[in-house]
């Protein structure tokens, strides 16, 4: 909980200062814009809704891409406009779209058993309740913080505290009491996302958006009560507070998630601060990242210009801005300078379509500016840091180990009538590791920390399975494969290659058949928490398409349509081309934890992450190998999978830190 009470203040100097009736008459002129943009909001979703229009959803009818329903009739329950929308920051709801909030026949009758099995063994969720983004992860007197968007009381979104939990290894998890919580005029509407800074004499400082009274999107500093305590239990919002509005040219929900701070290569007295936003001015819809400059977190300075902006993208949430080594060979500190062997990434959550983009290129300082290696793959248009369900990210830099490290948000897919009755609602990613790939010269790579492989048990070698056009082949596991590591390689017959010309040259994972399609290249992979007889199962998967020059692209796809009997889920086929370089055999690796399907492609180059339901394969999930392709014969070089122990405990809510 916030406290008020004595701590060491960060230095100040009088320009620090803001006159409080200065920045009453602005909030209140932005306060009355914002109620203005509210009720214009909800006005235009209430007639949409009651008036239909080019894009409103029938409420009875049926339903495009949804379920199948036996050709029964049912009905859309709609519901209220969310109230993240309302407020000026993204759809906090489930993955399930309202369309997908069906009763009767289209609601599935879940059995606690099966809500129970859906929590996961070894991935970080909140002992109960709903979570969002990570917020202000870092590395602190011997302890990994991870703080999160919490609601307290419930499973759906809202009343946004801060969660906190800390862990020696970032995978055995120590709940503590909630780190901040909704309780000044700057902040009742929401304690919202933000990052932590150490700065360079060892303290401690977290910026945070707070959404004010009337809803206005501003900054605010929060700092330890107790420097000297490793837990970080008690935090102080400064009395400064709130210490950044939004710039006179940006709508007050448009101004969001403060970075970590790094220092100007030309000062290091000076830090510098990102932070998202967008541009609606002449339809440009432009996704925007303005950088402000200060020197004791008190008092800012919005630099000239902006240091990217990208036509088209919409709101940038969450952005994030960091170095890399072009050699590939460790994280870097966010203040590291730019130089010939540094490159920055610059990422974005782009709030109108949920995804995570990233784009790597070059940081001048002196001109505030960052600029893409390639234009054609720029923040919102470009690489994404996952492909599946993963939202929010946020990474932070390891100093005890010289490493990058990347939380992301994997929010449901299924009902919030479903999350409630479990009393449960999202869980994080893996922590992974991030570094440039040296050898394609022209993305990431994101791989399962190191600590995650403590975790193995249990082993099961497979070598040299070759898998027929059109087999499958049960890689026989005494125990359930529902909490599992797996790493393979496959080698696709080379003559089968050789011979394809301008095969599947417009193949694309979201649009296809997914693994049950058939080409002359693919799909063939693994299906994991698949039931005995395929009536359930989730294919992890790789496609190849020739073009007439005989130029191979991979394509690495994972299909969810067929992980569950239940309906009032979300599930698609997900994926996108993945760089596979001369000699490299096709390799992938694949956590299964349960309600969770996370997949890393050729070291990382291209990531997955799937939540699924299963309703038969729980309790006795297996693994198969498949070959879908109609030409080519693949050999499963080597196949191991390992169980995976579990970190949390069902006493863990009886073991909880506790503190009066």
């Amino acid at each position: 909980m916030a406290e008020t009470a004595e701590y060491a203040p960060l230095p100040t100097t009088s320009a620090a200062s803001v006159s409080a009736a200065n920045t009453a008459i602005r909030l209140r002129v932005l306060g009355l814009i914002s109620l203005a943009f509210s009720a214009i909001l909800i006005i235009g979703i209430a007639a949409i809704r009651i008036n239909g229009g080019d894009d409103a959803s029938p409420e009875i009818g049926p339903m495009p891409n949804g379920p199948e329903l036996d050709g029964e009739a049912y009905t859309v329950v709609l519901g209220p406009a969310s109230r993240g929308l309302v407020l000026g920051v993204s759809e906090k709801t489930s993955g399930a779209a309202a369309a997908l909030r069906v009763v009767g026949r289209g609601s599935y009758p879940w059995t606690n058993d099966m809500l129970r099995w859906q929590r996961t063994g070894f991935h970080f969720q909140p002992l109960r309740n709903w979570m969002n983004d990570p917020n202000g992860p870092v590395f602190y007197k011997g302890w990994y913080h991870l703080f999160y968007q919490y609601n307290c009381g419930g499973a759906i979104w809202g009343n946004i505290t801060w969660g906190h939990a800390v862990s020696r290894d970032l995978t055995h998890w120590l709940h503590l009491p909630v780190a901040m919580v909704p309780d000044h005029w700057y902040d009742i509407n929401g304690v919202w996302t933000g990052s932590a800074t150490v700065l360079p004499n060892g303290n401690l400082i977290m910026l945070y958006t707070g959404s004010t009274n009337t809803t206005t999107q501003v900054q605010c500093l929060v700092v330890p009560t107790n420097p000297a305590d490793p837990l970080l239990i008690h935090w102080h919002k400064h009395e400064a507070n709130p210490i950044l509005l939004p710039p006179p040219s940006v709508l007050p929900h448009d101004f969001r998630d403060p970075t970590t701070a790094w220092t100007d290569p030309s000062d290091p007295s000076t830090f510098l601060v990102a932070i998202g936003s967008k541009d609606d001015s002449s339809n440009r819809h432009a996704g925007v990242a303005y950088v402000y400059a200060t020197r004791d977190f008190l008092s800012y300075h919005l630099l000239p210009g902006v240091l990217h902006t990208v036509v088209g993208t919409g709101m940038w949430e969450c952005i994030d801005f960091f170095p890399v080594s072009v050699d590939g060979q460790a994280g870097l500190d966010t203040s590291e300078k730019a130089g010939e062997r540094i490159k920055h990434i610059l990422k974005a959550s782009i709030d109108d379509d949920r995804h995570d983009y990233y784009a790597i290129g070059r940081y001048d300082a002196n001109e505030n500016k960052w600029v893409p290696d390639d234009a054609e793959k720029d923040v919102g248009i470009g690489l994404r840091y996952d492909w599946g369900k993963f939202y929010a990210a946020k990474t932070f830099y390891d100093h005890h180990k010289s490493r990058r490290v990347l939380w992301g948000w994997v929010g449901e897919t299924d009902s919030e009538q479903t999350d409630v009755s479990k009393g449960w609602a999202s869980i994080m990613s893996i922590p992974r590791t991030i570094l440039f790939d040296s050898k394609t010269g022209r993305n990431l790579l994101f791989w399962p920390v190191e600590e995650v492989n403590f975790l193995r048990t249990k082993s099961y070698e497979f070598s040299s399975i070759d898998v027929l056009p059109g087999s499958i082949v049960p890689l026989n596991m005494p125990a359930e494969a529902a909490q599992i590591d797996i790493e393979a390689e496959f080698e696709v017959e080379k003559t089968a290659v050789t011979m394809a010309v301008e095969a599947d040259v417009g193949y694309n994972c979201s649009t296809s058949d997914g693994a049950s399609g058939r080409g002359l290249l693919g799909p063939f992979g693994l299906l994991v928490l698949a039931d005995k007889d395929l009536g359930e199962q989730t294919a992890t998967y790789f496609y190849l398409s020739v073009s007439i020059d005989g130029t191979i692209q991979t394509h690495f796809c994972q299909d969810e349509t067929r992980s569950s009997r239940a309906s009032d889920i979300v599930k698609r086929v997900v994926g996108y081309t993945v760089p596979v370089l001369h000699g490299e055999m096709l390799t992938v690796r694949i956590l299964v934890d349960h309600s969770i399907v996370e997949s890393f492609a050729q070291g990382g180059r291209s990531a997955i992450t799937s939540r699924v339901y299963p309703t038969k394969a729980f309790h006795s999930a297996k693994v198969f190998l498949f070959n879908n392709a109609t030409a080519a014969s693949v050999t499963a070089k080597s196949i191991k999978i390992w169980e995976m122990e579990s970190t949390f405990k069902q006493n863990d809510e009886e073991q909880a830190y506790q503190f009066s």
